[in-house]
């Protein structure tokens, strides 16, 4: 089990990268559903404007973490270009994210009559929209943002 976890933390394959990304995606989804919930509770902001705060703040963090944690080997390049293009990146998987958070809110509210069902609701919403961003996030991002660059030889 310790072999396979250190497998885990430390394999460059494209297989650990990705559950590497995914985790980084299970964390990142935890700020973006506690904002979504939070901030029309706390200051009374409708759904789809608590939604673009929180998922910026998610993006935000995201890259700190895949930064360091999925893609943590191959980092020789300038952190602010990195962070230029995770978020380049970002932001369009973020409106592929969001344009399936509005269309899974709006089928829903029209859809759904149970009280249970639309209070979750937001929250469906933001995994499924986190799902498919995700995909695409990850496909850009290893080929794009966090490409392996050859090591320097001495």
């Amino acid at each position: 089990m310790k072999r396979l976890f250190s497998k885990y933390l430390h394999s460059e394959s494209p297989f650990a990268q990705f559950l590497r990304f995914a985790t980084v995606g299970v964390k990142i989804s935890v700020i973006d559903a506690g904002g979504v919930y939070l901030l029309p509770y706390l200051f009374g902001i409708n759904l789809y404007a608590a939604r673009i705060v929180s998922l910026g703040s998610a993006m935000c963090a995201g890259y700190l973490l895949n930064r360091y944690f999925t893609f943590g080997g191959n980092q020789r390049g300038c952190f602010y270009r990195q962070m230029a293009g995770h978020l380049g990146v970002h932001i369009i998987g973020g409106g592929i994210n969001y344009g399936v958070f509005s269309a899974t809110l709006s089928i829903g509210q029209v859809t759904l009559n149970d009280r249970l069902a639309l209070s979750l609701l937001p929250l469906a919403a933001v995994w499924l929209g986190g799902l498919i961003g995700m995909s695409f996030n990850y496909f850009c991002s290893s080929r794009l943002v966090f490409k392996s660059q050859p090591h320097a030889k001495p």
